[in-house]
């Protein structure tokens, strides 16, 4: 319809004059409004890495506080001594109540578990039937054995009903025959088993124990652990024993009596020193990434995405503020600060300091230390939901959300603007045909008169 318009009294090509003229009426109104929108996107991009970026170093720094305050241990055993230790950390504080110091360790005897071995059975015998009682303990357990069955039968039996608790069945075969080996589960005395049977024909008698005789045979007695450290003797049911000295745990694995060997517990920095490290490489990350941007190419005459912004400044600011408070305590540690304003630590010095004054990172990095309290509360303020980031990112938010509606009601308004053009030039090219009918007309009239006179 549009092309018949244009065939019809000024010939204009309507829709593709009414589209230039509406692109052009839109062009500097959407320009602006995208290049609004692409300034708060980079922004909004830009304070995103920030986010980000101070989010790590504040996981760093909270690492760093707790192993700070809760200095690590490690021990040291001779080989051949017979035991290891290990340090109890508390899971949910990471404290440990172990210290420093030496001790004389002597391991007398291993606890063991009991071991019963029946007599021999031909494989396909049926040993009796009945009730089978089990006892180790204050743990009783009845075991019910049906008519006709074998070894294998009783033994499935067995592990069936103790479920893994106080004792399992195996079936050693050897070239006599097939022999039930019941293992007790727990180390020690109190982990012994009695064994009685009753009902049925008799025939579990051979596989009873009370301790002394039966029809079962004792291999492995159940003896306790025995150990001695500084001269103070302890027995326990396991070999391993974590109530003896605070925050240790003693694994015997040979006994060596009269043989006394020196356990050291001393403290270990690595922990901590690794923490820091990480503090630092997270904290220079920080600085390096605020730096670029908001940096300025004078060579390039060209700015980054947050040049000249006020937040970026005054996160700078208060970064360097935190150090340059603490900067003497932070050097006795090994903590230098470069003049690009990030941070160099020298483990040599650190190392040095810890062993020293181990009290010093603590008063320094701990939670309620001279640099880290202050520049916890720095990355609260900053990072917390009503913080001065998230303000400035909910604000960005909402300003592209604008933008975007902006352009929504400007394509509305472009398309009442385009339908008002194409109404004017329809009109115009309408009024335009008549004009030229009434012309044609007109000038067929003076033709006729003329050709009449003549």
């Amino acid at each position: 319809m549009a092309t018949s318009l244009a065939a019809v009294g000024s010939g204009l090509d309507i829709p593709t004059l009414v589209s230039q003229l509406v692109a052009n009426e839109r062009k500097p109104v959407a320009d602006r409004i995208n290049t609004q929108g692409t300034a708060a996107t980079t922004q909004l991009s830009a304070f995103g890495s920030i986010k980000s970026s101070l989010s790590s170093l504040q996981s760093s720094l909270a690492a760093l506080i707790k192993s700070a305050d809760a200095p690590a241990y490690k021990t040291t055993v001779p080989d051949g001594s017979g035991f290891n230790a290990t340090v109890v950390t508390d899971a949910s504080t990471g404290k440990t109540q172990a210290s420093a110091g030496t001790y004389n360790v002597e391991v007398l005897s291993l606890a063991q578990s009991q071991k019963l071995s029946s007599g021999a059975f031909a494989a396909d015998a049926a040993v009796g039937d009945g009730t089978l009682k089990i006892a180790w303990g204050d743990e009783t357990l009845d075991v019910e054995i049906k008519p006709d069955s074998k070894l294998s039968d009783i033994a499935a039996a067995i592990n069936k009903a103790a479920g893994g608790k106080g004792v399992n069945a195996t079936i050693i075969t050897a070239d006599d025959g097939q022999h039930l080996v019941l293992n007790a589960v727990d180390a020690g005395t109190e982990g012994t088993l009695t064994i009685s049977a009753s009902g049925g024909n008799g025939g579990l008698s051979a596989l009873t124990w009370d301790g002394s005789g039966g029809g079962l045979s004792q291999i492995v007695e159940a003896t306790n652990a025995r150990v001695r450290v500084d001269g103070f003797e302890r027995e326990s049911s396991s070999n391993s024993i974590s109530d003896l000295i605070p925050g240790i745990t003693l694994n015997l694995t040979e006994a060596a009596e009269g043989t006394t060997k020196t356990l050291t517990v001393s403290q270990d920095n690595s922990p901590l020193k690794i923490n820091l490290q990480a503090f630092v490489s997270a904290y220079n990350a920080s600085v390096n990434l605020l730096k670029s941007s908001s940096a300025y190419d004078a060579t390039n005459d060209k700015a980054s995405a947050l040049t000249g912004d006020s937040l970026v400044r005054g996160l700078q600011q208060q970064l360097r503020s935190q150090l340059s408070a603490n900067v003497v305590d932070m050097k006795a540690l090994g903590l230098a600060i470069g003049t690009d304003g990030t941070l160099t630590l020298n483990a040599s010095t650190f190392d040095k300091a810890m062993a020293d004054n181990p009290a010093a990172a603590s008063a320094l990095l701990g939670k309620d230390g001279k640099l880290s309290s202050s520049l916890s509360s720095v990355l609260k303020s900053n990072l917390d939901s009503t913080g001065t980031l998230t303000q400035r990112t909910d604000s960005l938010n909402k300003q592209i959300k604008k933008l975007e509606k902006d352009l929504d009601d400007l394509d509305a308004r472009m398309e009442k603007v385009s339908a008002r053009y194409t109404a004017q030039f329809t009109a115009m090219d309408t009024l335009v045909a008549q004009m030229q009918s009434t012309s044609n007309y007109l000038t067929q009239q003076l033709s006729a008169l003329q050709q009449a006179k003549s």
